[in-house]
Parts: structure tokens; C-alpha cells; sequence
């Protein structure tokens, strides 16, 4: 959170995706985004374009919609967020997302498609929060299911965290739009 920025208007969560390859998920994320209350944050280098005629081609009609902010660089991230508390989803960690305690406005970082984050990256994060930062989603231990899909896994850590802030009395809108009541 910003020094300047009113509490009451955080975003649930900030979600940041850290040079992602594919254009599919992050318009699902950036929908995840909206329907959550979410804030997305995009770091360039991306492997696609994001213009208003990329966004119409894929079909993008929710976008302006979604609370998005494209950053050059990740410096330029940091410079411009400063994050207070983030969170690395990354296989590479012992720590499941059910033992983190989540609050409103923090930042969970995903990294690439393909490869995830670097090790520079995981360094910073440890250095700056520590280890018990980097996070993962708990899976079956069968190696050949190495990962989940990065739209999948930022659906479920931002769900995983909303579902925290709800026990907590702490979530920014009402839980149920009425498509769930058990009347419809």
C-alpha cells in the first residue's frame, strides 16, 4: 500500500504477473481480476501485444473493465508498488498457500508460463520478506503433474485469499451475487 492510498479502496489483492507468455491467461487472470476486485499488474518484457486491437482479436470485451497496470520493467515495478507484503507462488517451496495468512492489498507475484521466476527473483523475495514468502499450491505428489496452468493457479491463490479475508470479516464486498442463493 501506498503511503497516500486510502485503505478502504484497496484492491483485494494484487495480482502480478512477471513476464507472461501467454495472451489466453492473463485475459482469464485479468477476468479473475474483475470478478474478485483484484488489482493486475502486467511486467514487461510479455510475449504478445496488449493494444486495443490485440484485446479485440482475443475477444477481450470485459478488458476495460479490468484494473490493470503495465509496468516497463520489473525495477520499474518496484519503484512504482512497493510492495509491503508479496508472496511468490513458485513450485519451488515447501510452504502451502493454507499456512500463509494473506490480508488485503498484498501482492501475490506469478511468474512466466515456462519457466516460473528466476533465481534472482526467489533470492530477492527472500531476502526482502524471507523464505516463508515463496508459497505453493498443494498437489499430489505424482512428478509428471509438475505445475498448474498460470491462469488456474492465480484463480486459486487469489480464492485461497479471499477465502481468508472472508473468516477474517476483512473481505471488500458482500460474498454472494445472488447467482448462488440457494432459491435460483
Amino acid at each position: 500500500m501506498h503511503d497516500d492510498e486510502d485503505a478502504s479502496q484497496l484492491p483485494a489483492f494484487h495480482i502480478v504477473l512477471l513476464h507472461p507468455e501467454i495472451p489466453n491467461n492473463t485475459g482469464n487472470i485479468g477476468r479473475t481480476a474483475v470478478a474478485t476486485g483484484c488489482r493486475l499488474h502486467v511486467i514487461h518484457p510479455i510475449g504478445f501485444d496488449m493494444d486495443e486491437k490485440a484485446r479485440r482479436r482475443a475477444g477481450l470485451d470485459y478488458w476495460h473493465l479490468v484494473d490493470c497496470r503495465e509496468h516497463a520493467s520489473w525495477e520499474a515495478f518496484l519503484a512504482t508498488e512497493r510492495p509491503a507484503r508479496l508472496w511468490l507462488m513458485t513450485t519451488k517451496s515447501g510452504r502451502s498457500i493454507w499456512d500463509a495468512p494473506l490480508r488485503r492489498g498484498d501482492y501475490l507475484l506469478f511468474g512466466r508460463e515456462t519457466k516460473g521466476v528466476d533465481a534472482e527473483t526467489h533470492r530477492w523475495v527472500d531476502e526482502t520478506y524471507g523464505a516463508d514468502h515463496r508459497l505453493t499450491l498443494p498437489m499430489v505428489p505424482i512428478p509428471e503433474a509438475r505445475s498448474l496452468n498460470l491462469a488456474t493457479a492465480a484463480a486459486i491463490a487469489v480464492y485461497e485469499g479471499l477465502r481468508q479475508l472472508r473468516s477474517a470479516g476483512t473481505l471488500p464486498w458482500q460474498a454472494s451475487n445472488g447467482r448462488d442463493s440457494p432459491e435460483a
